[in-house]
C-alpha cells in the first residue's frame, strides 16, 4: 500500500472507531493492519466495489452474532471501508479444526430468513471475492441456485466466447435438473458464502476463524464443497466435527451429499471463469457434467 492508500486506510479508521491510528502495512486485497495509539490493531479494509464493505460489515455481524465460530468484531463500516478486528495468525490444529466443523455445523443451522436472503441490513447487490453476487430471496433453493449463482455467471461466460452453445446447454441441463439433483430439501442454512481455505483463519489462540464473507441463505453443502475445493487444512477434522455437530443437532447430512460436491462447487468455478478465465471454465464444464451423472 502506498503512501496514499496509507493514508485513506488511517482515515477510515478514524471516522469508523473512536481510536487514533498510527501507521499501517498491507495485508492485500485491499486491507491493511493498523496500529493504534495506546495499544491494539484493527485491519481497514477498502470494498472491491458498491456495497462491497457494507456486504462484508453486515455479512460478519450475522454470522458472529451467535458465537457458533468466531469471526473478527466490526467496529464500523461505510459506504467504501469496513474496520474490524486483526487476529494474529498461527498454525492449524487438528483439535481447532474439529471445533470449527462442530461450530460451522451449528451456525448452519441458525437459519435464513430465505434462499438466496441477505444478512440483516445487507445489500441485495452484494459481491463474492471480486465478483458481483446478487442476494435476493427465493422460495426453494432451485430457483434461487439457478437464478442467480449459475445463469448469470454462464450468461458472462457465453458473452465473452468462454463457452459455446453446446457448453453452455449443458448448464442449462443443471438448472433444469435441480429439483432432482439438489437431494431432500433442506430449509435455508445461514452460509458464510465464500468458504474456501483462505478464508478459514488459522489464529494464534487456538481457533480457526471465519473471514471475508459472501454471507447469504443457502445450502450448507455449498459451503461443505467449497471447503473441499481448493485443499482446506484438516478438512477430514473439519468435517468429522461438522458431521458429529450436525448429528447431534439432529440434523445430519442427508444421504449421498459427498456426490453432491460437483453440483454445489459450480457456483465458486463459474465465479473464477468469470474473474481468471483458464483451466477454470474446463473445471467448472467437469463440474455441472459430473453434477448430471
Amino acid at each position: 500500500m502506498n503512501g496514499a492508500g496509507d493514508a485513506t486506510a488511517l482515515a477510515a479508521v478514524r471516522r469508523y472507531t473512536d481510536a487514533t491510528p498510527l501507521h499501517c502495512y498491507r495485508l492485500g486485497g485491499g486491507a491493511a493492519v493498523v496500529s493504534l495509539d495506546g495499544g491494539g490493531q484493527v485491519v481497514a479494509k477498502e470494498g472491491a466495489g458498491p456495497n462491497a464493505a457494507r456486504a462484508e460489515a453486515t455479512g460478519l455481524m450475522w454470522l458472529g452474532e451467535s458465537g457458533d465460530v468466531p469471526v473478527p468484531a466490526v467496529h464500523g463500516y461505510g459506504d467504501d471501508w469496513v474496520v474490524m478486528d486483526y487476529v494474529p495468525p498461527g498454525p492449524a490444529h487438528p483439535e481447532a479444526a474439529k471445533a470449527f466443523g462442530r461450530g460451522l455445523a451449528a451456525l448452519h443451522l441458525r437459519g435464513a430468513p430465505g434462499f438466496g436472503s441477505p444478512p440483516p441490513d445487507g445489500p441485495a447487490d452484494a459481491w463474492i471475492g471480486l465478483a458481483p453476487m446478487r442476494n435476493e430471496p427465493h422460495v426453494d433453493w432451485p430457483s434461487f441456485y439457478a437464478s442467480t449463482r449459475i445463469e448469470p455467471y454462464v450468461r458472462t461466460c457465453v458473452d465473452r466466447g468462454v463457452y459455446d452453445t453446446d457448453e453452455a446447454a449443458v448448464f442449462d441441463a443443471v438448472c433444469a435438473r435441480l429439483p432432482e439433483l439438489q437431494g431432500p430439501p433442506e430449509p435455508p442454512a445461514r452460509l458464510h458464502g465464500d468458504a474456501w481455505s483462505g478464508n478459514v483463519h488459522w489464529s494464534d489462540d487456538g481457533r480457526a476463524w471465519l473471514i471475508d464473507p459472501a454471507a447469504h441463505g443457502g445450502h450448507r453443502e455449498t459451503d461443505l464443497a467449497m471447503l473441499r475445493l481448493f485443499g482446506t487444512p484438516l478438512l477430514e477434522h473439519i468435517l468429522g466435527g461438522y458431521a458429529e455437530g450436525a448429528a447431534d443437532a439432529g440434523s445430519p447430512l442427508a444421504d449421498g451429499w459427498q456426490d453432491r460436491v460437483p453440483l454445489h462447487q459450480l457456483f465458486p468455478l463459474l465465479v473464477h471463469t468469470v474473474l481468471f478465465g483458464g483451466g477454470y471454465a474446463r473445471q467448472a464444464l467437469r463440474a455441472a457434467r459430473a453434477a448430471l451423472g
